[in-house]
């Protein structure tokens, strides 16, 4: 079987700009993509140098599978399910390999062999299945303030959520609009301070759960309500708080891990605790930026580079506190 220079677990931001980092060195380079991260989902990031009007986590995602592939990188696309470390064997392309391989595990039971191994599976959000909900993301119906808040100014926004993630959601996004309702969509208690603050915010809250986003070809026009009660806006955000952050594969390693389960890693190598395993991207303790996923994913293959060729060992990722 094929042994790869290095495994790419996810195909998002980072592990794309890693991927084409590293195939530019002329290592070779496999991507395992399971399709359905955070860039699969965004139609609109308006916060990127050299998009003014805003570019869809799908552009981004195709631009980046094309210019990987032009310099040799292979793209599996699946579902990784595990991960394990093989003694040192054989190695591959006339580099010896006396740190052992790592074999990744995916659905349907192929396995795909490398010397080193970035994970950039990223977070997956906890967001309703209202079906007009995807073709909203990112145009008229967001998640973070610190991304898309500017999109708020002059709008009636709601934010749809759940307690207290949902209140201080509708509390941040108090520099851009003061036109906001919180509907507490799954009726979850509030902590008595957080409920003050939004009435001091003049934020009134809601509590009866959304049956219908009512949205046209992405276009928000507000949500009806269980009761029939209908709220217009034309923008919201999600805030339900739960996001699964996708680091049991670097658990299986045994790598480091945040008490909120992100993955620790050096700060400058994006190594983690484990040797020859890096992780980039919203995987780790970062404010979950595309540009900083792309910069993520650019130093980790640097490092990993400079591993696999000047065959030195490398800081691993800082005891936490």
């Amino acid at each position: 079987m094929r042994v790869y220079e290095c495994a790419i677990i996810g195909g998002g931001i980072a592990g794309l700009q890693a991927a084409i980092q590293l195939g530019r060195y002329r290592h070779t380079v496999v991507v395992v993509d399971a399709g359905d991260g955070r860039s699969s989902l965004c139609r609109g990031y308006h916060n990127l140098l050299g998009f003014p009007e805003g570019v869809s986590g799908e552009t981004l995602r195709r631009a980046g599978r094309e210019q990987a592939s032009r310099y040799g990188v292979t793209f599996i696309g699946g579902v990784a399910t595990a991960v394990r470390r093989e003694p040192a064997g054989g190695g591959t392309g006339g580099r010896p390999d006396e740190d052992g391989q790592f074999v990744v595990s995916l659905e349907g039971g192929a396995e795909v062999r490398a010397l080193r191994l970035l994970i950039a599976t990223g977070v997956k959000d906890r967001i309703p299945d209202w079906p007009e909900l995807k073709q909203c993301l990112g145009i008229t119906v967001f998640i973070c303030p610190d991304c898309d808040g500017w999109e708020t100014i002059g709008r009636r926004t709601l934010v749809l959520g759940a307690g207290d993630a949902g209140a201080e959601l509708a509390l941040e996004l108090t520099p851009w609009t003061r036109d906001i309702v919180y509907v507490n969509h799954e009726l979850k208690a509030l902590d008595p301070a957080a409920a003050v603050r939004l009435r001091e915010a003049g934020i009134p809250m809601i509590e009866t759960p959304v049956a219908k986003l009512l949205a046209d070809e992405g276009r928000l026009r507000g949500v009806r309500l269980a009761d029939g009660t209908e709220l217009q806006a034309e923008r919201a955000f999600l805030g339900f708080g739960g996001n699964e952050v996708r680091s049991s594969l670097a658990a299986m390693l045994g790598a480091r891990l945040a008490s909120s389960r992100h993955i620790e890693v050096d700060p400058r190598t994006k190594l983690t605790s484990v040797p020859h395993v890096w992780a980039a991207g919203d995987v780790t303790v970062h404010s979950e930026q595309t540009a900083i996923a792309m910069g993520d994913g650019l130093q980790a293959a640097i490092w990993m580079h400079k591993s696999l060729t000047l065959r030195e060992p490398l800081p691993l990722a800082p005891r936490g506190s």
